[in-house]
């Protein structure tokens, strides 16, 4: 699937939208990781739900990203919840 993008969910964001794993067409319009996050949150309420109020670490291709991150057709997206830690 050329035309798709991978996503990974890890730790509770895994468990709150019940996938490791999945892989989306790239929408129209979507050229960023924050414009792919957006779109998986209106899109699905679960992911909207898990999404809200989190301050998500994004990795693109296995490389540390921000939101203004560009997203391509066959690239890796990660997303990772806060860490907390002491």
């Amino acid at each position: 699937m050329s035309d798709s993008v991978t996503i990974l969910y890890f730790a509770r964001l895994r468990e709150a939208v019940g996938t490791p794993e999945e892989q989306i067409v790239l929408p129209v319009g979507v050229a960023t990781a924050g414009d792919l996050m957006a779109h998986l949150a209106e899109s699905d309420e679960q992911k909207r739900m898990a999404f809200d109020g989190l301050d998500i670490r994004i990795a693109v291709n296995q490389e540390q990203a921000t939101a203004a991150t560009p997203v391509s057709a066959g690239d890796e997206v990660a997303l990772f919840p806060p860490v907390t830690g002491g």
